[in-house]
């Protein structure tokens, strides 16, 4: 054999290795994409444990979150909320008759006319993380020696505070295993945590149907805890320059309803009612809105043009402004939190 030919086997011999070695190290960030993808569509459901810690008030709150989702004509999802301080928790259901928001240990429920989940991102939703991967172009890709890393854009319909956020994924399964979710300065505001994730779950009849699960979660000794409880009442630690200016007390029937109006380059109106008497038997009490699904950091809420509505602890509040933006509504009610007034 020639020098030359000599020479050149060497190069091809150094070419393959080159190969071999790039085949066998980092895979590339649309590769990594389309394996994720792949992996989401390949299934028809999954039940997932996770927990979600939320940084964004006075104090940092944990929530167990229970994940169900089922592939059909109609997707349907169920996901579970609950924290320490809390009995009874709330449930956020998708299923063939809408989008409800169940607190199952009052028996109520809103119902949405809204588009949730699709219409915003959600940190504890399988493919939510993938089609935010999906959807920035101007995604960021790392990997570590057990994760694929993704820094993207959000897209919170009502919130311009939490713009990025960080997507892990297993090597192995291709599935998500945490969400670092940050502000504009990168601090960490929201992160979950997936413990568990099967994605070859059973279902059984009843699993999506609203009435089914308010009566299999509802805990008698903890509607009875609640009817003993008297009403607390919270005030806001963000008023965006408002003061209050009246207080007004109101005896009900069957509880009681205090209502607070505050003045300044803000006004805004929050009304607090305990209700001392919690239906036993019989249907829920659903209440129909035409707005959004919002996390408040300690409660799910019905957001609208004006207002906002949620339960906490068995206590029905209702914010109200006709000067606010959506944002600047979930602002002050996300900052409700046990304060009470002297």
């Amino acid at each position: 054999m020639t020098k030359n030919k000599r020479n050149f086997s060497f190069l091809i011999f150094i070419g393959l290795l080159v190969l071999i070695a790039a085949g066998c190290g980092e895979k590339s960030q649309e590769n990594v994409i389309k394996k994720i993808d792949g992996t989401l569509e390949d299934i028809s459901g999954y039940k997932a444990k996770a927990e979600m810690t939320m940084k964004t008030g006075q104090e940092e709150r944990s929530y167990a979150v229970d994940i169900w989702f089922k592939k059909g004509q109609e997707d349907f999802y169920r996901v579970g909320l609950e924290n320490e301080d809390e009995e009874g928790g709330q449930v956020i259901l998708k299923n063939d008759e809408g989008v409800f928001v169940l607190t199952p240990a009052l028996k109520k429920s809103f119902k949405f006319q809204t588009d949730w989940p699709e219409n915003s991102s959600q940190p504890y939703l399988y493919q939510s993380l993938v089609n935010d991967v999906l959807a920035d172009k101007d995604a960021t890709f790392t990997e570590s020696e057990t994760h694929y890393v993704f820094l993207t854009k959000t897209n919170y319909q009502n919130s311009t505070n939490l713009p990025y956020q960080e997507v892990y994924f297993d090597k192995k399964s291709y599935t998500p295993t945490g969400v670092k979710i940050m502000d504009k300065d990168k601090n960490v505001l929201v992160e979950v945590a997936f413990d568990t994730i099967d994605l070859n779950p059973s279902f059984a009849k009843h699993d999506f149907d609203r009435e089914s699960i308010i009566e299999n979660t509802m805990n008698e000794m903890s509607v009875s805890d609640m009817e003993e409880m008297e009403l607390a009442v919270m005030f806001p630690l963000k008023t965006l320059g408002a003061e209050l200016v009246e207080k007004q007390e109101v005896t009900l029937e069957d509880g009681e309803r205090v209502i607070m109006t505050f003045k300044g380059d803000r006004n805004f109106t929050l009304i607090q009612e305990k209700v001392t008497s919690v239906p036993t038997s019989g249907g829920e009490m659903i209440e129909e809105v035409t707005g959004d699904v919002v996390n408040l950091g300690y409660s799910i809420g019905a957001l609208t043009n004006n207002t906002i509505e949620w339960n906490y602890n068995g206590t029905d509040f209702y914010l109200a402004s006709d000067d606010m933006t959506m944002e600047e509504l979930i602002e002050v009610a996300s900052s409700i939190q046990g304060e009470e007034i002297k």
